[in-house]
């Protein structure tokens, strides 16, 4: 059961070394400009690799009946979207395994990458755990932590936190299986959360310290991008590094070889790449001999 690109590397593991009778994932949705119906990632895959696929909007009775006569062993998520009742998860006879892309019970929640690196932390990494009823509260079967680096993107570390998963997942399932894997509760007084990312939390606040604003800006690199708004429009912001400046926050102090220099509440940071709506992602050079940006300007 996934939707995202984080679950294609467990699949492509689970289907070589094990019988994957079914792939669970969510509905073809509209995407782009056009709005055109785009199947998920996962979905993609499986067929890629000839595998039998069910798409349900809900998990109600039918299509857990579905899932149930398949008689799993065990039932994988890994960036599902969607929480599982108590039928799907008494069904299995090893339980249903979640793929985490956190160190849990730190970051549980829809969003960990992001709010990892956004917070400015130097280290995360993927957790399989036995899932309950609870947001990613269930025992922990294995973590494996990985560092993230000074220039690390949301895209970036999500890639690395992918395959790590994998090969800690075929490290649990065979665990599993021999009964020599037996789940450690999570400690709850060190719970943090990840929630779903909303819009507003994508918009650049220059009122914080410059290295704030980076990490916000990485960790939302590609997608969905952070965004200023320059005279009430979004403009994309990518590639962010901290770089000598003063001034008010959210004023532009002028062009550097970094790229668009804006003034934080200490320091300043450039941008390196700016995206206007309906334009495609560029360097901030390129950008700026087609709109100026003048000093003084004042991104909000």
């Amino acid at each position: 059961m996934g939707t995202s690109a984080f679950a294609l590397p467990s699949l492509r593991k689970l289907a070589l070394e094990h019988e994957v009778s079914l792939v669970v994932t969510q509905p073809d949705r509209p995407r782009g400009r056009g709005q055109k119906p785009s199947p998920p990632a996962l979905k993609e895959e499986a067929q890629r690799l000839g595998l039998r696929i069910v798409q349900p909007e809900r998990l109600g009775e039918e299509e857990i009946f579905a899932i149930a006569r398949e008689r799993p062993d065990v039932i994988v998520v890994a960036a599902y979207g969607k929480l599982l009742g108590a039928s799907l998860l008494g069904m299995p006879r090893l339980g249903c395994v979640n793929v985490h892309a956190s160190l849990l019970p730190r970051y549980r929640g829809a969003a960990p990458i992001v709010w990892a690196i956004a917070s400015g932390e130097r280290e995360t990494g993927v957790t399989i755990m036995k899932m309950d009823e609870g947001l990613d509260s269930g025992p922990v079967l294995l973590r494996r932590a990985v560092a993230i680096a000074d220039d690390e993107t949301g895209g970036s570390l999500e890639a690395k936190l992918a395959d790590l998963g994998a090969e800690a997942l075929a490290e649990a399932l065979a665990g599993l299986e021999r009964g020599t894997l037996v789940g450690e509760p999570q400690d709850p007084s060190r719970a943090t959360r990840a929630p779903k990312l909303h819009k507003e939390d994508a918009r650049v606040r220059f009122a914080s310290p410059a290295a704030k604003v980076r990490d916000l800006v990485r960790a939302l690199d590609p997608r969905p991008g952070a965004h200023v708004l320059l005279e009430a429009q979004p403009l994309r912001v990518f590639g962010a590094r901290i770089v000598a400046g003063s001034g008010e926050p959210g004023v532009v102090l002028g062009a550097a070889a970094q790229g668009l220099v804006v003034a934080c509440a200490d320091g300043a940071v450039a941008f390196a790449e700016l995206q206007f709506a309906g334009r495609r992602r560029m360097p901030a050079a390129q950008v700026l001999r087609g709109r100026t940006i003048p000093p003084g300007t004042h991104l909000s």
